[in-house]
């Protein structure tokens, strides 16, 4: 059994965790498929992609009965398995939708976060459980969860490992949009994919790079990067379409170029 599902529909990427079991707990050929996929999510063909878990959890974390099998160390297996992962879904320059359905602990929290847009249910979990195993939080965690909750609640959250619901989660920044029923949730994720996947691509994905790289330019190189992102966007077919669109009085449709 393939450790995920995906399949390419419309100009959307869906991925699914597919180690239900185990609440999609990772192990190698997961980590390897999920790398393959992103791969795939450059094609041209896509313009959003979505992430999500099957059955009841989104993701549990490293599959540690694995990963004492295999015999690496921590450093070989972040290095060679996560970072890069985590480096696929954040340097995409498409939107990346995370459904989270459940559980989303440890490193599986680490994915979610790389997210671009966040759904989850009510009773969803969130949390960096690392410190009960007596290790730190990794896979970006301690890059993204600051910059979205701040510092003081991302020490709590990382030194605690106390569980967020969906709704908690809502409040604090760290998921998008918070629905009732696992049900609801897979609607959500239709109805933000076909959005996104009907914007001008190319925006977006200069949008994101901007936006993720904000915190590390300073107010001269971040007004230089959105002068040279506003010259590529105003020189794209998707911004004439725009424009014609609106002196026409019509909704635009954007092709991604």
């Amino acid at each position: 059994m393939s450790a995920i599902i995906k399949e390419l529909n419309n100009g959307i990427l869906n991925i699914t965790l597919n180690r239900p079991d185990s609440l999609n707990a990772f192990n190698a050929a997961m980590l390897t498929e999920l790398q393959d996929a992103f791969k795939e999510a450059e094609s041209d063909e896509v313009r959003c992609v979505t992430l999500t878990g099957a059955g009841k959890g989104f993701c549990s974390g490293q599959d540690l009965k694995d990963f004492e099998s295999e015999k690496k160390t921590f450093k070989e297996a972040i290095e060679t398995r996560y970072n890069p992962l985590i480096m696929q879904i954040m340097n995409l320059p498409k939107p990346v939708i995370c459904g989270i359905n459940g559980v989303a602990a440890g490193a599986g929290l680490s994915l979610a976060l790389a997210c671009d847009f966040r759904i989850a249910t009510d009773s969803a979990q969130l949390i960096e459980v690392f410190i009960n195993v007596g290790l730190v939080p990794d896979s970006g965690s301690s890059f993204t969860l600051p910059r979205i909750v701040g510092l003081a609640k991302a020490f709590q959250m990382c030194s605690t490992a106390e569980r967020i619901t969906g709704s908690e989660a809502k409040k604090l920044g760290l998921v998008n949009v918070c629905v009732q029923t696992p049900e609801v949730l897979k609607a959500a994720m239709v109805k933000y994919s076909k959005k996104f996947a009907k914007m001008p691509t190319g925006a977006l994905g200069m949008i994101k790079e901007l936006v993720n790289n904000s915190y590390s330019r300073t107010l001269k190189e971040v007004l230089a990067a959105e002068a040279a992102a506003q010259d590529i966007a105003g020189n794209s077919n998707d911004y004439k379409e725009g424009v014609n669109a609106f002196i026409e009085k019509r909704k635009p449709v954007f092709k991604g170029n």
